[in-house]
């Protein structure tokens, strides 16, 4: 076997259940859930659905994904280096880059394992539902204004950043790091973000600098940057290599996981149980309402199916290509028990599934949404 199909495999395997199983309560087909799933649900977050609402998710309530401890950065003391196959390199404070050209961009992030425990069986990593998405304005630099400052060499092929924090993930001790081609590098809207929402960044979503890559799933997205490397050749590290692939087993190389795909979501309509999170609401007139967002262009279809029967809803503009659009379709609800379930198309003629396929690492998960309700 070759020797990094058999790293994969020795990396990827679940690991060990506890053996005091914990059970998610009142959600018996979702399966035991173990203790380390747990410990990861705690130290992460998603989007309360109900956010939904907001054109612009606060930052509090954006979801949460850090793979290893919150660095401390002093910003006085923090530099930004640009380095590797370019013609100068650039070493720049917190306050050089904000008095460099800024952009402002609404942008839509959701972790690729976003709706991994509703896989059959379930990966064993960070235990999303279908939260775990937000939509932020970032403000600061564009990253090809300083790429282009630093003069990327013509044999360049990858850019790579590397964050602050730090850990052991499969066994390999590492910074995280990712790296995009050139070419996605270059791109206008891809920001070096210093702000979100109008304020400074928080300490969990990267202060005092990360990266936005648009229309890219958010592991893209490097927190706490300390380093930008062009480099002439593809990088391998973990995060780009070993993590973040489509794969149908732990020895499969699989592909890398890249663009979102498109997707829907519906603010559950009611009130809900405080244990069970089943809804119930009242008979008559209501307005169901929700966002939906693509990587791969623009949505541009939104259905909304009321017990199986599917009718169009109405899509209002989206505030920027890469941030979601809001949708809404009124309901007359009769009394009894019902499904609710809503399906997005974008630009490509993608659709969401209404079954998932599965794959190893539980990635790229956009199945629709349902929603069991009550009507009194």
């Amino acid at each position: 076997m070759p020797k990094q199909m058999s790293r994969r495999s020795s990396v990827l395997k679940n690991p060990r259940r506890q053996a005091g199983k914990l059970t998610a309560p009142g959600e018996p087909s979702h399966g035991p859930l173990t203790g380390e799933e747990l410990q990861l649900a705690v130290r992460n977050h998603s989007m309360p659905l109900e956010a939904l609402r907001n054109d612009t998710t606060p930052a509090g309530l954006h979801y949460l994904l850090n793979h290893f401890d919150i660095p401390y950065i002093d910003a006085d003391n923090w530099h930004l280096r640009i380095g590797g196959a370019v013609q100068r390199s650039l070493e720049l404070s917190l306050r050089a880059l904000r008095r460099a050209p800024s952009i402002s961009l609404p942008v839509t992030l959701e972790c690729a394992g976003n709706g991994r425990s509703l896989l059959r069986p379930r990966p064993l990593s960070q235990p999303w539902m279908l939260e775990g998405v937000g939509t932020a304005t970032w403000t600061g630099v564009p990253l090809a204004y300083l790429l282009a400052q630093a003069g990327v060499e013509d044999d360049a092929v990858e850019v790579v950043f590397t964050g602050a924090d730090a850990g052991i993930q499969g066994g390999v001790r590492q910074q995280y790091a990712r790296s995009l081609p050139i070419g996605e590098a270059l791109r206008p809207d891809v920001v070096l973000a210093y702000r979100m929402n109008g304020a400074e960044l928080p300490p969990q979503h990267g202060y005092p600098l990360r990266l936005v890559v648009p229309g890219w799933y958010g592991m893209a997205s490097v927190k706490w940057l300390s380093t930008i490397n062009v480099v002439t050749k593809p990088f391998d590290g973990f995060q780009q290599s070993v993590a973040y692939r489509y794969q149908q087993d732990a020895d499969d190389a699989g592909t890398p996981v890249t663009w979102m795909k498109v997707r829907s979501l519906m603010v559950p309509p009611g009130v809900p149980d405080f244990f069970t999170r089943s809804r119930v609401l009242a008979a008559g007139p209501v307005m169901l309402t929700g966002r939906a967002w693509s990587g791969k262009g623009e949505v541009q279809r939104v259905e909304v199916g009321i017990d199986g029967e599917w009718s169009a809803a109405h899509l209002e503009h989206s505030a920027s290509p890469f941030a979601w659009r809001a949708w809404s379709m009124p309901w007359v609800a009769d009394p009894g028990e019902h499904e609710l379930t809503c399906r997005a198309t974008d630009a490509s003629g993608a659709v969401q599934p209404l079954e998932q396929a599965w794959n190893y690492q539980g990635m790229g998960n956009n199945v629709v949404q349902r929603v069991k309700v009550t009507v009194e």
